[in-house]
């Protein structure tokens, strides 16, 4: 079948989605060759190539602007872009020697295309949250590495060339991440940091603080799962979150398969200074995880023989739908709500996580039993713009706004919900009302921690010091 569709922006910022203008366009000739000496069928395989090439960029950076909920609007637009990315793929392997002499291609070109069908697979899988599709990325990531499509890179005097390859890093290393890939993922930190130490070195450009940070970030992210398993032969085994075949527990007797799915989740990070990559906190990294099924084959494209391809649809694997939201605001929070419950199938359960700071009432009163009383969980005002632990309101007559209060998740309660807090201010929610009858289940985290966990930062709590409502 055909391929079609790939695509999500993924948590936005310093790795999101980006292309920049490609170079040349023309033909490269050798100056004592006239161009009528140039075969028609030559001159046909650079404009068709240039042709492919202005339409790719033009697809991909119109990407960014599709809308970030629902499930169909995209569908169409990624799998025209995902269609012209497999033609030009196809079109320069099969016309490399033309393309080589007549268009000057470099292998840093190709290495781009390669990169830019590893984010549409990557962004693909966010948006379905069908993990074969990081397989996918991985294959061509792992290709432009092993093929040192990059290499020649460092010889040339332009620091945006350098740049693309340091992102191309910072992608790789996520899914790595995402496949719990961890030896791999300490090779290529590693690596990365020689790139931005010679990158730094070479180049007097602003971002090196930038880059550095990205550093920090992995390492903290790394440094923070360093639970590590052993078998009976005293080797490492990799744990994963996901769930695996053979895993699930049986029904306990009298149960009936199928009366409620999940079909949609929200996944939301807002702890003030926690360890996070990409946008991506621990607590969203563990949990989007713990919602997905466990890849069916982690082998990939790159350990077979012959050219690169891009593979044809995998199998569909029944995850949930995901939206990972690092730090929304209200406004963005409730957007994505309200599109989820709209898209809900029938029989079918949202499940809400909230990794957030707490947000307490400034004062408090024996009348204040409503569900704006005691205060929720912190939203954003502007990026990176709060920090504490707590947010103090101006007017202690007035409800914090910046911050989803028990009564903003009412409304969403006539479709069946799954809330789970994970906050020093779980307890806001524990008399969660169920006004409508539908099903709901409240997960709350324990507010105090005991003593053989202190110190722990958010979700680093055992199963059995959760609460349910």
């Amino acid at each position: 079948g055909r391929r079609g569709h790939l695509g999500h922006q993924s948590p936005r910022g310093r790795l999101a989605v980006r292309v920049k203008g490609h170079q040349r366009g023309t033909l490269k000739t050798d100056p004592s060759e006239a161009d009528d000496d140039i075969p028609l069928g030559e001159r046909k395989t650079v404009t068709d190539f240039c042709y492919l090439l202005d339409k790719s960029k033009q697809l991909f950076n119109g990407l960014r602007d599709l809308p970030q909920y629902g499930h169909k609007q995209w569908q169409s637009y990624f799998g025209r872009t995902f269609d012209v990315y497999t033609k030009l793929w196809k079109f320069q392997q099969q016309h490399r020697q033309v393309l080589d002499t007549r268009y000057g291609l470099k292998r840093w070109q190709i290495g781009e295309v390669a990169s830019k069908i590893g984010q549409l697979y990557y962004h693909y899988y966010l948006r379905t949250s069908e993990t074969s599709y990081l397989n996918e990325a991985f294959s061509f990531y792992s290709a432009i590495r092993q093929r040192s499509y990059y290499y020649q890179v460092n010889k040339e005097d332009r620091p945006e060339l350098v740049v693309k390859k340091l992102r191309y890093y910072a992608r790789y290393i996520v899914v790595c991440l995402l496949l719990n890939k961890m030896d791999l993922v300490k090779v290529l930190v590693k690596e990365l940091s020689e790139e931005i130490e010679d990158y730094t070195q070479r180049f007097n450009t602003e971002d090196q603080l930038e880059w550095n940070l990205v550093l920090q970030e992995v390492a903290a992210f790394i440094e923070a799962d360093p639970a590590v398993v052993l078998n009976d032969t005293n080797s490492v085994v990799v744990t994963s979150h996901r769930m695996q075949e053979g895993s699930v527990p049986p029904l306990e007797q009298g149960m009936v398969v199928g009366q409620l799915v999940l079909a949609d989740a929200l996944i939301v990070g807002n702890c003030n200074n926690q360890v996070k990559f990409s946008e991506l906190t621990i607590d969203m990294f563990r949990m989007l995880q713990a919602l997905e099924r466990e890849p069916v084959n982690l082998a990939t494209q790159t350990s077979k023989q012959g050219p690169l391809e891009p593979s044809e649809k995998p199998a569909k694997r029944e995850n949930p739908h995901k939206y990972l939201l690092y730090k929304p605001t209200f406004s963005q929070l409730f957007t994505f709500l309200s599109a989820s419950f709209k898209e809900l199938p029938a029989n079918s359960v949202l499940l809400v996580y909230l990794s957030a700071t707490g947000v307490f009432p400034a004062g408090h009163s024996d009348y204040e039993v409503g569900p704006y009383d005691f205060g929720g969980v912190l939203t954003n005002t502007n990026r990176d713009v709060v920090n504490g632990e707590t947010v103090q309101k101006r007017n202690q007559a007035q409800k914090e706004m910046h911050c989803l209060h028990p009564g903003d998740l009412f409304p969403f309660t006539r479709k069946p919900l799954f809330v789970i807090v994970d906050s020093s201010n779980s307890s806001a929610y524990k008399n969660f009302s169920n006004l409508f009858g539908q099903p709901l289940v409240c997960l709350l985290s324990p507010t105090v921690y005991p003593k053989s966990v202190q110190g722990e930062s958010c979700l680093l709590t055992a199963p059995d010091l959760w609460t349910e409502d």
